[in-house]
Order: C-alpha cells, then structure tokens, then sequence
C-alpha cells in the first residue's frame, strides 16, 4: 500500500528551481491536468483571486526573441514594486543562492559580464518549452498575492509529480509592458511573475546547483 505521506514527502524534497530545459514539448493534457489539480488551492474566502497565462509555440518565441533584448536596452516596466534588497540573514540566504548558482556554471564573482549575460537567460526562459505567467485582478494587494503564492506551489508540486521542473521568476515580472499584450493580458489584471517548466536537462550545469535551507528550529516555534 502505497504511503500518501512519503509521496508527498518525497514530491516537496524534489522541487526545485530549474534553470535548463530540454526542447520536448508538454502534453496539453499534462498541462490541464497539472493545473486543474492547482485550482484545489485555498484562497481567503475561497475568492480565488488569480488567473493564468499560458504561453507555447510560436508566441513563447516572440517572447523569447524579443524580452531579453528589451531588457538590455533597459525597456522595462512592473506592474508590482520591487527593490530585492534584503538585511541580515536574508542577504546571507540572498548571497548563499547567487553563489551555488554561479559556482556550478563556473562563473567567478568578478567576471561580472559573464554574470549578466547569464541572467539574461531569465527572458529566454532557460529554453523552457513552456511558461505560465501569473496575474491578479488589479484591485487586489498583499493578501491576494499571498493566495496566488499558494496557488503557484500547488502548480510546481504538481509539475514535480509529473516527472518535469519549474522555475518561478520574479524578473519576468520586470518585462510586464511587453508580455502582457502579446498574450491579450487584459489591463484589468497585473503581472505578479512567471513560471518556466518543462524536461529538465540534466546535463545542465545550472541544473547542479543546490541551495541550502533553513532548520526547522530556526522557522518553526512550538507553543503548548
């Protein structure tokens, strides 16, 4: 009999962030399912506040033509602030995963170009065959985004499941004024980030990079 604990157990230890895909293409029916399974997430009074865009085929590779070279031309535009500056313990973990990430492609710290040319892979999606970029209807602020992140790790979970990876990025986020009317985003909805997945491709160099986390001890308290 199969151990619904050590399978989901199992499942949650697998996810992580992927950041170099192989070409195949995702069964739609995949897709679907993986999704539909998603929509089980819970939401503050069960508004479901997000919706989902998904891109393949020929618009992913508009997007993926035309994103990167907006953002070098410094073209950018959020539908959400952001500054990613952190303090503390924070900047540590911050640091600690730019410098796994880096150490496994073989990029020093001071070879900043090599660095850039790399994040520019962020807007090429990692060469990810599919992209899913997540909005909320614009009226709503920091407790729907909270519900939408909820959402989001159901879909990764479910993407884990299926034997393919994800990663979630922030920095799609930066390019909300070019992706969200190549895919008919109405304005009513803002751009919150974007989730690459796919195969994995395990001969990826950036796909053996391995972050750290947290202890137990150091996040959960127990009260009785």
């Amino acid at each position: 009999m199969t151990n619904r604990a050590e399978v989901f157990s199992q499942i949650a230890n697998e996810r992580r962030s992927i950041r170099g895909f192989r070409s195949d293409a995702v069964p739609e029916d995949m897709i679907r399912r993986i999704f539909s399974d998603a929509l089980r997430a819970p939401s503050n009074c069960n508004t479901q506040p997000w919706f989902v865009h998904i891109a393949t085929g020929k618009v992913l590779e508009q997007l993926r033509t035309e994103l990167p070279r907006r953002f070098s031309e410094g073209d950018m535009s959020l539908d959400y602030p952001y500054d990613g500056k952190y303090d503390g313990v924070y900047k540590d973990r911050q640091y600690a995963s730019a410098a796994a990430l880096y150490d496994a492609l073989g990029i020093p710290r001071e070879e900043k170009a090599k660095r850039q040319t790399w994040f520019l892979r962020n807007f090429s999606f990692f060469d990810a065959p599919a992209v899913a970029f997540f909005t909320l209807p614009s009226a709503f602020g920091l407790r729907e985004a909270c519900d939408l992140g909820m959402f989001a790790q159901t879909v990764m979970l479910g993407i884990t499941a299926n034997g393919l990876g994800s990663c979630p990025q922030t920095a799609l986020g930066f390019m909300a004024h070019a992706i969200k009317p190549a895919l008919n985003i109405p304005e009513d909805q803002k751009l919150l980030f974007g989730l690459s997945f796919g195969y994995p491709n395990d001969d990826d160099p950036a796909n053996k990079a391995v972050t750290g986390r947290a202890s137990l001890e150091d996040i959960v308290r127990f009260n009785a």
